[in-house]
């Protein structure tokens, strides 16, 4: 491709709402262009990167045996209301919308509903599975807070798979195969990752994991295991239980502690560490009005752990300093577990503690010397806490350290949630109907895009890998309108490393002084780069630099296709 003939877009300043490199760095090179909030345009250069990760994902995933569909876009409320989403949908992610018949639509943010009922009309006999269909094509999700650029758009293109199965064994071997399936399309993109334990959300099922692409501006907080593959997100990640304190037990004494209303204050008003109190937070429950949760002092609460203790109301709701008084006569900051009359769901840490600082239940008064079972008792101990660098490892190998994600891709065993809500059926051997198990399984490729910028780039610009590089080498010709040497050179270079299959652009585009050329080049990030000048053809040479290397050398005029066709290769078939 000559630049003279193709749409080179570049910007010098950066926009004023883009925060992360990703998001400025495909503004500025000419990869794609804001249309509305969360809503982009893809421009020539950018549209070759995201058909390459697209075409990475779609070998992985032919080579899988699953089958490729397309399915609209567009989704009829039926459906939807079949599997009961229709009305519950992440608050307002679903953008709904009526046709001219006054019917119900909405556009689909995720296909479950649209492929179970292609499933019980095209499924009929268990001889027929398992079967794994798969899309790329667009979603919409009507984020309330659209960011990042392409990380958290409000449209974007994903990769979407869906399994069916007779039993739950034969759901198991996909995911299985299709975590492999993940895992090489992410090597093949030379991408750090991590796949986490992680939770199914507004999907569903009981079994899921994440796949993490490591980077600072990611939004998730990983926990892994300093000795393991172990890794999970933060939300998720086990906080094993601790050995129970050999403390003697000592007498319980109410301390007068006024304007004590955090653990903080407490702990510096009693000249104490944090670790030696515990605070009791008061959340509403699922059959009693009130249910208190114990954490050790300087933990802090998981919500999503929280929500999945039976007797807890989910999602999580604290209750109003107003109803704590009514109810239990203090203040939140002053409550306690001893005698409280209410359901008390401790977590590990803090009920392996012993002599305690804790709340004594009426206003501006605290408790010394509490032990468990002696001064006051458990509904329940659960994990409910967050874990902290240094914990032991869940897996009991080393402990563990937190990196920033970003989530790229993400599997599900779905069961048969959807399944049997919607009456998705096959014969078995028998001839009875059985509900299909299910499976689910989806890459976000837009944001794998911008995932693999945040991991590659520099400050002049992105450092594509070159199996999705927009173009794997640049030929620069420095004042070739004065020079037919240098013209003709150029040109040759091109045609002989288009020959072989390269992917090339020549930067013939006149009026562009050489200075503006290679910073495009370093900005779009091309991985190879030829300069032909009249001073380097005088000795037989052209400059070559590699855009991830440390400067420029001199190879002959005539070795540099041959070396740069072996090299490519290599890095492609890494």
């Amino acid at each position: 491709m000559k630049a003279s003939q193709y749409t080179i877009a570049t910007l010098k300043e950066t926009p004023a709402d883009a925060v992360i490199a990703s998001h400025q760095l495909l503004i500025r090179a000419g990869f794609i262009r804001k249309l509305a909030s969360g809503i982009y345009s893809w421009l020539p250069m950018g549209l070759r990167v995201l058909q390459k990760v697209e075409g990475i994902i779609r070998d992985e995933m032919n080579a899988s045996g699953a089958q490729e569909v397309m399915m609209p876009v567009v989704q009829p409320a039926e459906l939807w209301q079949e599997s009961g989403r229709w009305g519950q949908y992440d608050d307002g992610l679903l953008l709904k919308f009526k046709d001219r018949h006054d019917r119900d639509f909405c556009f689909g943010p995720t296909h479950e509903e649209v492929i179970t009922d292609i499933a019980r009309n095209e499924l009929k006999s268990h001889k027929q599975l398992p079967v794994n269909y798969y899309q790329i094509q667009t979603k919409f999700r009507d984020e309330t807070r659209p960011r990042f650029g392409l990380m958290r758009a409000r449209e974007f293109i994903m990769k979407d798979a869906y399994s069916f199965h007779l039993t739950p064994e034969s759901l198991n071997e996909t995911y299985e195969l299709m975590f492999d399936t993940y895992v090489r399309i992410l090597q093949r993109m030379s991408l750090d990752f991590r796949p986490v334990i992680a939770d199914s959300g507004a999907i569903g099922g009981d079994v899921t994991k994440e796949f993490q692409v490591l980077a600072d501006s990611g939004e998730d907080q990983i926990a892994f295991s300093t000795e393991s593959d172990y890794a999970a997100n933060v939300e998720m990640a086990e906080a094993i239980a601790p050995a129970m304190s050999e403390e003697t037990p000592i007498a319980v004494t109410e301390v007068h502690t006024p304007n004590c209303k955090t653990i903080e204050a407490v702990a510096d008003f009693l000249k104490l560490a944090e670790t030696a109190t515990v605070k009791t937070l008061i959340v509403v429950g699922e059959t009693e009005p009130l249910v208190a949760l114990v954490l050790r002092g300087d933990h802090q609460l998981n919500t999503l752990k929280a929500e999945k203790i039976k007797g807890v109301a989910s999602p999580l709701t604290f209750v109003d300093e107003t109803d704590i008084k009514a109810k239990l006569g203090c203040s939140p900051g002053s409550i306690g577990p001893v005698a409280i009359g209410i359901p008390v769901i401790i977590d590990r840490s803090a009920a392996a503690m012993a002599n305690f600082v804790c709340g004594a239940n009426r206003d501006d008064y605290h408790l010394t010397g509490v032990n468990w079972h002696r001064d006051a008792s458990a509904t329940e101990v659960a994990d409910l806490r967050e874990v902290c660098e240094g914990d032991p490892s869940p897996d009991g190998k080393g402990v563990i350290k937190f990196r920033r994600g970003i989530e790229v891709a993400q599997i599900f065993q779905l069961g048969d949630k959807y399944t049997k809500a919607m009456n998705a059926t096959v014969l078995d051997e028998n001839g009875k109907a059985r509900v299909m198990y299910m499976g689910c399984y989806g890459v976000g490729v837009t944001r794998l895009v911008a995932a693999v910028i945040e991991q590659y780039h520099d400050d002049k610009g992105m450092l594509w890998p070159t199996i999705i590089a927009p173009f794997q080498v640049m030929v620069i010709p420095i004042n070739a309108h004065k020079s037919e040497a240098v013209a003709t050179t150029a040109e040759r270079l091109y045609d002989e490393l288009q020959a072989a299959g390269i992917e090339v652009l020549l930067d013939d585009r006149d009026g562009v002084r050489p200075g503006a050329k290679f910073a495009d080049a370093e900005l779009i990030g091309i991985p190879h780069r030829i300069v032909v000048g009249d001073r380097g053809l005088d000795n037989g040479v052209v400059e070559y630099a590699k855009r991830c290397g440390d400067g420029s050398e001199d190879i002959a005029v005539d070795a540099i296709v041959i070396q740069l066709i072996e090299t490519i290769k290599q890095e492609l078939d890494t």
